[in-house]
């Protein structure tokens, strides 16, 4: 049984959004289910890359 109740055995049914910092489309994940809305990043090196500060002195 799934907890999902819109999936239907397809990927293609689940839904998507794309990672606020690399723009890769993400879909559905269980582990996800009750912090889908809240899920921003696709993994954890998105969500590091996003918080770290940019260096100073590029460019020039």
């Amino acid at each position: 049984m799934d907890a999902r109740p819109g999936f239907k055995g397809h990927k293609q049914a689940l839904p998507r959004k794309a990672c606020a910092t690399c723009g890769r489309e993400m879909s559905w994940r269980r582990a996800w289910a009750r912090c889908w809305d809240e899920v921003r990043h696709c993994s954890e090196r998105c969500r590091r890359r996003r918080a770290a500060p940019q260096a100073a002195g590029h460019g020039g």
